[in-house]
């Protein structure tokens, strides 16, 4: 078993966090063709791998002389992380940070087979291979220096957290804003559609009616006065057909009887504009990150406001 005081533990946290950013970035960079500062935080430190490389010290602890029981205990332990992290993760925020819902034999996109022999596979390797050399760079430090490391390395990661948890929640409440503005907007437009179509109804009915009169009195009507309803007719149509376009470019215009209504549609509408206008008020520097860190970021939930948001953010840029 492993015995190490609380500065010892953060310390080889800490290491651990920043290698598996040095690994993941440089992955995901190769990947995309393109550098990625990956990670839920700016600086160069992923919390999911300080807290799982710590996991498979503590679970492979008992069976550090059965290699097979070490690996299983990092499959295992690894696995539950993961699965609780991303679950806990997509629940406050409504986003996946990573998703294996293409993979084979994954469970819920959190967790799949794959990556969990790799968690295992990894497990054996840290306690066989990487973890001893990083033990005896600890034991040599001196403890001031040791705690004084630990110390300030956890302030800039504690103060990283708070403001990209913050950015990550107003990401959040950017994508329910959206989503609620749209489906305000598709019963705006549903309303308006039926407004349209009932003024259609009434003018077609109108026309109907003027058009069975001219012909009832067609043939006993001169001449003048079958011209006076044609151009009566034509100023029906006329006058309908501003009433329509009005409708379209000027609802609180048209009709009193739906003015109060309509106004109220326009608001809802309105909802949606100033929603997009948000973007611009979130701090832009951790918002932009959010996307830039991962470019495979998705959401079952808000999957068109979220593309949305990244194209605007694109634009932006």
């Amino acid at each position: 078993m492993y015995s190490y005081n609380i500065f010892q533990w953060m310390f080889f946290f800490h290491f651990y966090c920043f290698f598996g950013w040095c690994v993941e970035s440089a992955y995901v960079s190769f990947h995309h063709k393109k550098w990625v500062n990956r990670g839920f935080l700016k600086s160069p430190f992923l919390p999911l791998y300080g807290s799982g490389a710590l996991m498979m010290l503590i679970v492979s602890a008992p069976f550090q002389d059965h290699p097979l029981l070490v690996f299983l205990a990092g499959c295992v332990g690894a696995t539950v992380l993961e699965f609780v992290t991303g679950a806990v993760m997509e629940a406050l925020f409504h986003v996946r940070y990573w998703d294996y819902s293409k993979q084979r034999f994954q469970f819920h996109g959190y967790i799949c087979l794959a990556t969990s022999l790799s968690w295992g596979a990894l497990t054996v390797l840290m306690t066989e291979a990487i973890h001893k050399p990083v033990e005896r760079l600890v034991f040599r430090l001196p403890e001031n220096v040791l705690t004084v490391l630990a110390l300030g390395v956890a302030a800039l990661i504690c103060g990283d957290f708070a403001l990209s948890f913050k950015a990550a929640l107003d990401l959040r409440d950017i994508l329910i804003g959206i989503e609620k503005a749209k489906n305000e907007l598709r019963l705006v437009q549903k309303r308006l559609d039926a407004i349209l179509a009932e003024a259609n109804a009434e003018f077609c009915a109108r026309k109907e009616t003027l058009s069975a009169k001219r012909e009832e009195l067609a043939d006993r009507l001169s001449e003048s006065l079958e011209t006076y309803l044609e151009e009566t007719l034509h100023n029906v149509e006329s006058k309908m057909d501003s009433l329509k376009q009005l409708a379209k470019n000027r609802p609180s215009e048209y009709l009193e009887s739906v003015r109060e209504e309509l106004r109220d549609l326009w608001g809802k509408y309105r909802l949606h504009v100033a929603a997009g206008e948000q973007l611009g008020k979130l701090k832009a520097f951790y918002q932009k990150r959010i996307f830039r860190s991962n470019p495979t970021l998705t959401s079952f939930r808000f999957r068109e406001a979220l593309e949305e948001l990244k194209q605007k953010t694109e634009r932006k840029d």
